[in-house]
């Protein structure tokens, strides 16, 4: 059916030519329409900028004549987020002309309502700095005093995206982009595929609950296979998948019909067969356990950054795991907070919308628990949550994060129309699909180069804001940097407006309330509060 109108198009012009060739001279009038369109559908083919036309010729310029006409049908129909909220449309336009390497300023101005509740900025200086390159912008190190291979790492990464909920021709642009950028992907919890090794870009494997690529096979944790594959040179930093923002507290299904060879081989599950990735980990029970396993994993790849991504749930949980690295000394090298608004192929409503941490809310907690018990200097923070912009990835680092890592903003520069197919396998742009008719639309060495120019322009804009406020790096900004519009009448900044802890205020006590209660209610040994 993707190829219908074309193949009409392409048969009555054949049989056009043919009846005026052959009956009557008057038949040729049929291709005024007919041989225009087939020849558009033959230039949608062949053309290697945009993925739907390759999937959809001739009938996926309906789509961009109606972004043309009306903006509205475009922020309304096509750019609605997975829950149903829409995405920024600037800010998508801004990803996808930088993917191409095209100029993202606009005339005219500010077109946001700078007087509105929920309006944010970033304050200047007078005393500005001159902006750095990207290739000029300071590194993230991370790895702690117990780590042996600290990694150098961008100020900006592709976030958590599995093979098998994205094709091969997608794993294998967003890596080589990543290579060409110098900048990390992280694997998600589907494993490492071959598409991931075969361009050599640097990667941080996700271990999740069910233990993918490193699995026994009744789904318990593998640690021969674990260390053969962690030590490779091409991964850079292991990474315990707690929970996911998108669906917290939730596992997942991955259906039989969906369990390729080539999934199965990757994963070490059964062809075939429903692959379950339960809702906790059967290697840790409690935080001290998990903390061990964190220190097992690092033993295990050679002494690599080992740390845990997790939404922030339950307050106390989070506080016991600080509570169990005071107790055993087993430092994370680092912690990725993943934010409620992060997204995924498919996800009960009530998760999606319901559960789980905001990033800015999780973020600020997370920061200040580690500040508050005296373990923040030598734990690395992550952010992931919609960070697309220098602009927001400012606001991240000026909350307390070290980097930031992004998703949906990697799979726009693919070429991502948020068609909310992903669970179908009909992705009509090629990039979470398995199907290989499909995938044929994205041209992986082209995409490659627009995931490593969305970076090198979005670091850019980083270094812009950075050069902006005074500062010379971007791990200066801090809360009093951002201004809040908390009412019409009433601008406050983010340290004005946000609690703060100060270093080992956890531990004398002296914490405001919030913080003490929750403090009083962890346990190391257990995730369960104290009552």
């Amino acid at each position: 059916m993707r190829f219908f109108v074309f193949t009409l198009m392409f048969v009555l012009t054949l049989a056009f030519a043919a009846l005026g060739a052959f009956v009557a001279l008057p038949w040729l009038w049929g291709l005024i329409v007919t041989l225009p369109l087939t020849l558009l559908g033959i230039y949608d083919l062949l053309q290697r900028e945009h993925n739907v036309l390759r999937n959809y010729p001739i009938l996926a310029h309906i789509r961009f004549m109606a972004e043309y006409i009306r903006p509205e049908i475009r922020q309304y129909f096509v750019e609605s987020d997975i829950d149903g909220r829409p995405f920024d449309h600037n800010e998508r336009n801004i990803i996808q002309l930088r993917a191409r390497g095209v100029s993202a300023a606009k005339p005219f101005g500010t077109e946001l309502d700078v007087y509105g509740d929920e309006y944010e900025w970033i304050n200047h200086s007078i005393a500005a700095k001159g902006e750095k390159s990207p290739e000029d912008m300071p590194r993230v190190g991370i790895g702690g005093p117990q780590c042996t291979q600290p990694y150098s790492a961008s100020v900006f990464n592709i976030s958590a995206m599995s093979f098998g909920a994205l094709g091969p021709h997608a794993i294998m642009a967003l890596n080589k982009g990543a290579k060409l950028g110098g900048f990390a992907h992280d694997t998600g919890e589907g494993g490492l595929s071959p598409y991931h090794r075969k361009h050599g870009g640097d990667l941080i494997w996700e271990i999740g609950s069910g233990y993918f690529g490193c699995r026994n096979d009744d789904g318990t944790f593998n640690a021969g296979m674990f260390r053969d594959q962690s030590q490779i040179d091409q991964v850079k930093m292991v990474e315990i998948k707690i929970s996911q923002g998108a669906k917290p507290g939730h596992g997942g299904m991955l259906p039989a019909a969906k369990v390729t060879p080539e999934i199965a081989v990757t994963r070490k599950v059964p062809e075939g067969q429903d692959c379950l990735s339960p809702s906790a980990h059967s290697a840790f029970s409690t935080p001290i356990e998990l903390l061990e396993f964190v220190a097992q994993l690092r033993d295990l790849s050679g002494g690599k950054p080992s740390g845990f991504k997790l939404c922030i749930g339950h307050r106390w949980e989070f506080m016991a795991v600080a509570k169990a690295m005071l107790e055993t000394g087993i430092l994370p090298d680092f912690i990725v907070i993943d934010g409620a608004e992060g997204g995924t192929g498919a996800a009960p409503l009530e998760l999606s919308d319901g559960l789980g941490t905001p990033l800015r809310e999780g973020l600020l907690f997370a920061h200040n628990v580690l500040v508050g018990a005296g373990l923040r200097d030598r734990i690395r923070i992550g952010a992931s949550g919609k960070a697309v912009t220098g602009f927001k990835i400012a606001v991240n680092l000026a909350l307390g994060a070290d980097w930031c890592n992004s998703a949906r903003g990697f799979m726009f520069s693919l070429g991502c129309i948020q068609s909310q197919k992903c669970h179908t396998g009909r992705c009509p742009t090629g990039i979470t699909t398995m199907d290989p008719r499909r995938q044929r639309s994205l041209i992986v060495d082209d995409k490659a180069q627009h995931v490593h120019r969305f970076h090198k322009h979005t670091v850019e804009s980083l270094g812009m804001v950075t050069a902006a406020v005074g500062l010379d790096h971007p791990s200066g900004l801090m809360p009093q940097h951002i201004c809040l519009r908390v009412s019409a009448n009433e601008v406050r900044t983010a340290a004005e407006f946000y609690d703060h802890l100060d270093q080992e205020e956890l531990l004398a006590g002296t914490s405001n309330e919030n913080y003490r209660r929750y403090w009083e209610m962890a346990r190391a040994d257990s995730f369960a509060p104290v009552v």
